[in-house]
């Protein structure tokens, strides 16, 4: 009897403990690119070659790997538009963006590069520029693939456009694990694998026990 309750119990366990190490989807290393408010960061909700933001707006990119908009990392460092922009008058005719340029973690960058450190710019173009023209008055190189997705800024990275990593996701820098939310204690797959540790030893015991 306990064979069979053992047998059950590991059928049903084997699809919970596959669904725990399927947790995170598959990922995909590129360029995000977010609006600040005043107070935070949102995700834009066009691609900067459409976006035209006004002067003294704060627009920022982050290099990193993220499985959809809900879970891409945030660009870091200032986002201060008179920090950014303080030496950069205004001017009749053309308008002032603030670009904050965060190249990513080493965890995040392809095989064989280092992200370069995260930069901001004051980008002073004509006032019915894209963010697009703006990035590129200030952070040169830039490379698009044939869908005008934006690949690299200033060079970086080399190659590769938005592809697909691994099923795993990279793992996320300090900055970020201090403010995650999760509480640290263990994932179900691990309370799941004691549990049928401890069923088989208990089946193991009273097998031993029955032949004696």
């Amino acid at each position: 009897m306990i064979r069979r309750a053992t047998v059950l119990f590991l059928a049903a366990l084997l699809p919970l403990l596959a669904g725990a190490g399927q947790a995170q989807a598959v990922g995909y290393r590129y360029w995000s690119f977010w609006e600040h408010n005043g107070t935070a960061w949102t995700y834009a909700t066009q691609g900067p070659s459409t976006a035209r933001p006004s002067d003294g707006d704060v627009q920022g990119f982050r290099f990193s790997v993220s499985e959809d908009s809900a879970d891409a990392a945030k660009p870091r460092g200032t986002s201060d538009f008179g920090t950014v922009c303080a030496k950069t008058p205004a001017k009749d005719g053309e308008k002032r963006v603030a670009l904050v340029i965060d190249f990513g973690t080493p965890a995040d960058a392809p095989s064989g590069e280092t992200p370069p450190a995260g930069r901001t710019a004051c980008a002073r173009v004509p006032e019915d520029a894209t963010t697009a023209e703006a990035l590129a008055s200030v952070a040169k190189p830039l490379r698009y693939d044939t869908n005008a997705l934006l690949c690299a800024i200033s060079g970086y990275p080399e190659k590769g456009c938005g592809e697909q990593v691994s099923s795993e996701k990279a793992p996320a820098s300090a900055e970020e694990k201090s403010s995650s939310t999760d509480s640290g204690g263990p994932s179900v797959g691990l309370i799941a694998g004691i549990a049928a540790v401890a069923l088989l030893a208990a089946a193991a015991t009273w097998q031993a026990r029955s032949r004696a």
